[in-house]
């Protein structure tokens, strides 16, 4: 196993984290590299029902409730059951020296709760990993959710985003956020003990069907209608392998879709990062683009799936226009296709030779692994900053 070189903190700061769910993995990453740097770490969580139940944290956690996904109504509420909840807590937000906030949930959940703790002086920390769609709807709803965030945005003492993108297409130009910001992207861990790295790409033999890969949260629709279609297209000159955990609130059907594909194979859940090299290296080229929320977060948003999928050296596919498809024509992580649709995925991938592939995965391999593994400086920096701030 490979670990991450961190250097633990100059002296560990008391974190508390305000997480959406305490078994979604991208929370599990963040908190481990936290502690790995030597802080002392605190989560209050909420748990969603639809992924990862039986994870059980190995770090102090505080069940907040149960919430669910796309039902605002019900969020409030939990929201403001949660408030209610931490005022059991003010002694242990009074000692914290750094808050951090994963969601805009949660951000009022903690800054809601750092005030009734008389804590204000507390740095707050705004992470925020997705913009949620009701945020950037018309009517009277979003107008109030986006007047929330905004007063909310006022009081923090850093915004910390996954992308470029999302400062330059909503906080600055919508929110009108001014303040300071930092850049923690969805790469591998910093920190994680990481299975050994590939050091060869194989060519894909002529004789197979070319593989597919959709690796990680399987909730886009267009995605696996997109998927299934070229399926259909290509028969047996192409197989689509998927790995994951499927949203089934959001693709109700995706069995049924499965089913009726016998070239699209379902594999399940697996075990992050242990699985990535045999994942990865299974498949040939992978599906990177979100297309969940088009014109706003899936264009904006930069997915773990391309630092993954090039640490392990298989290219990715992502769609122009995207904050994805600069990054990954850019910095020549595979290639780009026009417009979502299967005749242009069709042609790309009958377009490419074997040898290119083979080709352009071995180019990541050859690329330092750091290139594609969160570095724990971006997130010490962050800490040390809010802390010397906050005097």
């Amino acid at each position: 196993m490979q670990a991450a070189e961190i250097q633990p903190a100059k002296r560990g700061a008391r974190i508390v984290v305000f997480g959406f769910d305490v078994g979604e993995i991208s929370q599990i990453r963040r908190i481990r590299a936290l502690i790995a740097l030597g802080h002392d770490v605190h989560s209050f969580t909420m748990r969603r029902d639809n992924m990862n139940m039986d994870f059980e944290p190995d770090w102090p956690n505080t069940h907040l409730f149960m919430t669910s996904n796309e039902n605002l109504p019900k969020r409030a509420v939990v929201v403001a059951r949660s408030i209610v909840k931490m005022t059991g807590h003010r002694e242990m937000l009074k000692g914290a020296d750094v808050i951090i906030a994963r969601n805009l949930d949660m951000l009022a959940i903690a800054w809601a709760a750092r005030a009734m703790a008389g804590a204000s002086d507390v740095p707050l920390i705004y992470e925020c990993l997705d913009i949620n769609g009701a945020l950037c709807r018309e009517g009277r709803k979003a107008d109030a959710m986006r007047a929330a965030e905004q007063f909310l945005l006022r009081r923090i003492q850093m915004l910390v985003v996954s992308s470029p993108g999302f400062m330059r297409n909503f906080f600055e130009p919508v929110q009108g956020y001014d303040g300071p910001w930092a850049l923690w992207e969805n790469k591998l861990a910093a920190g994680s003990a990481l299975p050994d790295r590939p050091v060869s790409r194989g060519a894909p033999d002529a004789d197979r069907p070319l593989r597919v890969g959709w690796v990680g949260t399987i909730r886009c629709a267009p995605s696996l209608a997109l998927l299934s279609e070229v399926a259909a297209r290509l028969g047996p000159g192409v197989e689509i392998h998927i790995h994951g955990v499927v949203h089934r609130h959001v693709l109700p059907d995706f069995d049924e879709v499965i089913a009726a594909h016998p070239n699209m194979v379902f594999h399940g859940a697996y075990d992050y990062p242990q699985d990535l090299p045999e994942i990865y290296q299974g498949v040939d080229v992978v599906w990177s683009q979100d297309l969940w929320q088009r014109g706003n977060n899936s264009d904006w948003l930069l997915p773990n799936r391309i630092y993954e999928a090039s640490w392990a050296g298989c290219p990715s596919i992502a769609v122009a226009g995207t904050e994805t498809a600069r990054r990954v024509a850019d910095d020549r992580l595979g290639w780009v296709i026009d417009a979502p649709e299967a005749a242009d995925l069709t042609a790309l991938l009958t377009g490419l030779t074997r040898e290119e592939i083979t080709a352009r995965g071995q180019e990541l391999l050859d690329r330092p692994a750091v290139d594609f593994v969160q570095s724990p400086t971006d997130i010490a920096e962050v800490i040390d900053t809010v802390r010397e701030r906050a005097g």
